[in-house]
């Protein structure tokens, strides 16, 4: 299976620049921010951000009687201008953390109402997923939460395994933030028969707008010998706003496969690879450093759209009496899908 040597790429991504003495100096600080931050973040052009107008703004707002705390939050503050979830200023006392992307959407997910009335507390568990077979139309469903922890080829094996007499297979990452890119081709080995173009990455190599490296592409390839695979079936895979980076990248290759639709919200984005630079004080910054292209060129910081059609949002208050409006429509597509092949 292909992996991706982001690490190999990318070391080069941050240096660190001496900003003089004093490590504690307010001024100081906030300057070694903004520079490290206008001369390495990747999406200035994409998002029209004026980062020099904005720097002075903020700057303006220090005065010899400014304490870290408040350094903290004027820091704080100017960052979420940059509206990226991958971006943090990270102290002893705090983390900052711009929630936007997510929090001015529906949430279109109840774990609850998947589990009561949907698993009916039943569904089998490995490796982070949940998993189990739906309805007389016997549909697999796999609710993966989270990329944070490396899934086993012998867990997925497993897993596949009790999915080999379904119609079909629904996927579900809804509120899946993301964690180990590692993943993705775990997860996308299983279900291509030949190699498939997985997009492209790029790093920033210097202070001007378009001093990026030349793109690195990279693809995926079907699992290796003795492992499952689920082919020639259709796919769902559900997604709400709450999909991020490595669940962003997973979503955007999937939805290049001819038996993947992809049903819900427009996924959160995060297409930037996120990498820290040490401030004078001690604090972190934490930014996106690497563009990541999907399998057609496009910039997937900005989210991955539903299939043709299958845009769908779930009603809270109906969520809440059990009924996820995503995941009947998955059901019902899926059902349709298989009885037409």
């Amino acid at each position: 299976m292909a992996t991706i040597p982001f690490a190999s790429i990318l070391q080069s991504c941050v240096d660190q620049p001496d900003y003089g003495k004093d490590p504690y100096d307010i001024y100081a600080n906030f300057d070694a921010l903004t520079q490290v931050v206008s001369d390495r973040y990747c999406f200035f052009e994409e998002k029209d951000i004026d980062w020099p107008s904005l720097c002075r703004q903020y700057r303006a707002q220090l005065t010899d009687s400014t304490n870290y705390l408040d350094l903290f939050f004027i820091m704080s503050d100017l960052l979420d201008n940059l509206k990226d979830g991958h971006v943090n200023l990270i102290s002893a006392f705090n983390t900052s953390y711009y929630k936007k992307w997510w929090t001015d959407y529906p949430q279109d997910f109840n774990k609850r109402t998947l589990e009561e009335y949907y698993l009916n507390f039943k569904g089998m568990q490995t490796a982070g997923m949940r998993y189990g077979i739906m309805g007389p139309d016997t549909i697999g469903y796999i609710y993966f939460p989270s990329f944070s922890t490396p899934v086993g080829e012998s867990n997925l094996d497993y897993v596949l395994a009790v999915m080999q007499p379904t119609k079909g297979l629904i996927i579900d990452i809804r509120d899946n933030g993301g964690g180990l890119l590692t993943n993705v081709p775990t997860f996308v080995s299983r279900f291509i028969d030949k190699e498939v173009k997985g997009g492209s990455i790029r790093h920033k190599t210097g202070p001007g707008a378009k001093d990026f490296s030349e793109p690195y592409e990279f693809s995926y390839s079907p699992c290796g010998g003795g492992h499952i695979s689920y082919l020639d079936k259709p796919i769902a895979v559900l997604t709400n706003r709450s999909c991020y980076s490595a669940a962003n990248d997973f979503v955007a290759v999937m939805k290049t496969l001819p038996q993947v639709e992809i049903i819900g919200a427009r996924t959160g984005g995060g297409g930037g690879l996120p990498f820290s630079s040490e401030l004078p004080i001690g604090w972190f910054i934490r930014f996106s450093a690497c563009p990541i292209t999907d399998p057609n060129g496009e910039v997937t910081e900005f989210g991955i759209d539903p299939s043709p059609g299958c845009e769908v949002h779930c009603d809270p208050v109906e969520l809440a009496e059990g009924k996820d409006a995503i995941l009947d429509f998955a059901l019902e597509r899926i059902a349709s899908r298989a009885k037409a092949k």
